[in-house]
C-alpha cells in the first residue's frame, strides 16, 4: 500500500513536470529574468530557534535584501513566496515559481545541529549520500505536518522516509546542472568573500526544491545553534553580508547563461579538507573496466548556456575537441570523448588547468545520457 502511494505520488509529480516543462520551452525569449526567493518557514512555523535566534525572521530579512539588490536590475523580475511572516505550504511555494515560469528558485534558511557546526552549504536537490544530508532533508521537510491536508496535498509522501524520498528526484533532473553551477557560485562567494567555512554543495531530497521545474538550491546560511555564527546572522551586518553575496551569485549566473562564458569560469568550490560531496554521481564503489566498449562513451560537461558558440578552441579558452548538445533551452558543451573512464580523469584535469574548475565527467550510451554509474556497470559485465 505504501508502494502504491509513493507511486501514485512520482505520477502525479511526472505529469505536472511535463506539462510546465512545456509551457517553459515555449514562452517568450525576451521576457525578464525572474527570479523566485524563497524565505524557508514564517508564521506558526519558527523554524530552529537555536541560540535564541529565530530562523524564520533571518530568511526573509535577507531573503528581502536579496530582492533589493536584484530589483535594480532592469532585466530582472523578483518574485517572493513571502515577503512577511506568514506560513506558506511547501507545494504553494513551488507552485508560486511555476505560475511566475521562474528562471530560477532560491530557498534560503538558517541551519541548526546539537554539535559545534557551523559553515554555509548549498543544496541541490538529488539522493542523500549520508544520514547528515537526510536529517537535513527531513527537519526541514517535516514542515508538512504543519499544513492542513498534507496526507491529500503530498500523496501520502513520508519525510521520515527513505524510500519517499527517493521518489522525488523526477522533476529536477534536468536542471541539475544548473542547480549546480549556482550552488556553485554561491559557496564561492560566502567563502572567498565573506570567508565563511565552506561546507560545500551537496544534494539531499527537500520537498520545497522538488516542486519547482527550473533551475533551484536552497541555501542554509550558517548555524544558529553555533551562538558565535548566530549572532552574525542576527545582525544586519551578518545579513547584508549573506544577502549581497546571494545576490552577487545570481547575478554571475546569468550573466553566464546570458552567454558570456569567454568573460567568466568558475572558482572550485569545494573545500576538499570537508566532508563534502561535489554532486557527482558516486563512483567509489565501481570498479570500471579498462578495457573500451564502443557503445559506452564519457565526456567532460566544461559549461551550459542558452548561447549556441562554435565549438572551436578560441571560444573555450584553448581546448580542442568541444561538443555542444542541446538540451531544452541550453547548449551543453563537452571537452573529449574517451570509452575508458579512466582516460576522464585526464582530460578533468586538462579542462581545469584552463579554468574550468566546476567540469565533471558524464556519460551516453549509443548516444543517449545516462548516469556515471550505471555507465561503469555495463562495462564491468
Amino acid at each position: 500500500m505504501k508502494t502504491n502511494r509513493v507511486l501514485l505520488f512520482v505520477s502525479i509529480i511526472a505529469l505536472l513536470t511535463f506539462s510546465s516543462f512545456t509551457n517553459l520551452n515555449y514562452q517568450d525569449k525576451s521576457k525578464k529574468f525572474i527570479v523566485v526567493l524563497d524565505a524557508g518557514h514564517g508564521g506558526h512555523d519558527s523554524g530552529n530557534l537555536g541560540s535564541g535566534f529565530v530562523e524564520k525572521d533571518i530568511a526573509l530579512k535577507i531573503v528581502l535584501e536579496v530582492g533589493a539588490v536584484l530589483s535594480k536590475n532592469p532585466n530582472i523580475k523578483v518574485v517572493y513566496t513571502r515577503d512577511k511572516d506568514v506560513f506558506v505550504d511547501l507545494f504553494k511555494r513551488g507552485q508560486i515559481a511555476n505560475k511566475a515560469n521562474a528562471d530560477l528558485f532560491v530557498s534560503v534558511h538558517c541551519n541548526a545541529h546539537h554539535s559545534s557546526a557551523h559553515g554555509t552549504e548549498t543544496f541541490v536537490l538529488g539522493t542523500h549520500r549520508n544520514k547528515t544530508n537526510f536529517e537535513v532533508a527531513k527537519k526541514e521537510n517535516s514542515v508538512i505536518f504543519l499544513e492542513d491536508d498534507y496526507k491529500k496535498n503530498y500523496a501520502g509522501f513520508d519525510p521520515n522516509s527513505p524510500e519517499s524520498v527517493m521518489s522525488i528526484l523526477i522533476s529536477q533532473e534536468e536542471y541539475l546542472d544548473q542547480s549546480i553551477q549556482l550552488a556553485s557560485l554561491i559557496q564561492k562567494k560566502f567563502t572567498n568573500k565573506l570567508k565563511r567555512n565552506n561546507r560545500g554543495v551537496k544534494q539531499a531530497g527537500f520537498i520545497v526544491l522538488h516542486q519547482t521545474v527550473m533551475p533551484s538550491v536552497l541555501v542554509e546560511t550558517g548555524f544558529l545553534t553555533f551562538k558565535e555564527e548566530g549572532a552574525y546572522l542576527n545582525s544586519k551586518k551578518g545579513q547584508h553580508d549573506m544577502s549581497t553575496s546571494i545576490a552577487d551569485a545570481i547575478l554571475e549566473y546569468k550573466h553566464i547563461l546570458d552567454g558570456n562564458m569567454g568573460d567568466y569560469v568558475f572558482e572550485d568550490h569545494v573545500n576538499h579538507d570537508t566532508e563534502v560531496e561535489t554532486v557527482i554521481e558516486t563512483i567509489a564503489d565501481s570498479k570500471p573496466s579498462a578495457t573500451n566498449n564502443s557503445n559506452i562513451v564519457f565526456k567532460v560537461q566544461i559549461s551550459a548556456s542558452s548561447k549556441s558558440l562554435e565549438t572551436k578552441s578560441f571560444n573555450f579558452n584553448g581546448l580542442e575537441n568541444i561538443t555542444k548538445e542541446k538540451a531544452g533551452n541550453l547548449y551543453k558543451y563537452y571537452y573529449g570523448s574517451t570509452s575508458n573512464f579512466e582516460e576522464t580523469k585526464i582530460l578533468e584535469k586538462e579542462a581545469i588547468q584552463k579554468g574550468y574548475n566546476s567540469c565533471f565527467t558524464v556519460a551516453f550510451k549509443d548516444g543517449k545520457k545516462i548516469s556515471v554509474s550505471e555507465a561503469l556497470k555495463s562495462k564491468s559485465n
